[in-house]
């Protein structure tokens, strides 16, 4: 058993995925026993996420369960990682979601309840839009993104030019190989093996995903570098990354 496959109580993820294919065909007994017995899961994953302990009564549990049950909906075997691989994905998406949301709400409420005697308006306007970056602004932090990932990669023995050659041709596995890297880099013991190493721990990574271990070696540098990618601050370069997994 993994640590995280033993962390959230599951070692046999064919069983699984089998009753996730009978809700998925409407079994309605079945998704409640998946929602019911996936709760711990389901708390954790949220937990890990707001870092802080959620308990039933949270908005943030409900957002994690209703994803939870989105998963059951839109997992496809053969096509995204194991089912908790992915449905800690989308977990983790939607509480995510829902933090910058409540950000905004709480911005926005403090905008309105400023006093009215300090131009707060006027000044709200200007931050905005000096807040803003230019298209020209916007292109020299990418780039200047682009020679820091470029950096990165050479502690690892990759490059740029490397990667536009490993990168998986096919839509599938290059999508499998981002889950996969995003799964190193939001698993601490992954990502310190990673970064210790500088290189995968395969074997671990094998047991959580529908991914031979021939292929993770395939992609092993193209996994690396998008787990490198994932765990940095180059904030341009991993929404591009988040594009491609949504």
């Amino acid at each position: 058993m993994t640590a995280i496959s033993g962390l959230f109580g599951q070692d046999s993820g064919l069983s699984l995925e089998a009753m996730v294919k009978q809700a998925q065909q409407g079994d309605e007994e079945i998704l409640n026993d998946l929602l019911a017995s996936h709760i711990p899961f389901v708390k954790k994953t949220a937990a890990q996420v707001c870092k802080r302990f959620i308990d039933e009564h949270q908005d943030e549990f409900s957002i994690a369960l209703s994803a939870f049950h989105e998963a059951v909906r839109q997992y496809r075997p053969g096509h995204d990682a194991s089912f908790l691989t992915f449905a800690h994905m989308v977990i983790r998406r939607r509480v995510i979601d829902h933090i910058r949301k409540e950000s905004k709400r709480i911005e926005i409420s403090h905008d309105f309840t400023a006093s009215p005697n300090d131009d707060h308006y006027s000044r709200v306007g200007d931050s905005a839009s000096t807040g803003q970056y230019t298209a020209e602004q916007q292109n020299d932090k990418r780039r200047e993104e682009i020679i820091r990932f470029e950096k990165l990669l050479i502690n690892y023995g990759l490059s740029f030019q490397m990667l536009v050659k490993i990168s998986p041709s096919h839509e599938d596995a290059r999508r499998n190989a981002m889950q996969i890297a995003q799964l190193v880099a939001e698993t601490e013991d992954y990502k310190q093996y990673l970064l210790d190493k500088k290189k995968l721990p395969v074997k671990q990574i094998e047991d959580m995903v529908q991914v031979s271990r021939k292929t993770i070696e395939r992609n092993r540098k193209y996994i690396i570098a998008m787990a490198l990618l994932w765990m940095s601050d180059l904030h341009y370069l991993k929404d591009y990354l988040k594009e491609r997994l949504n």
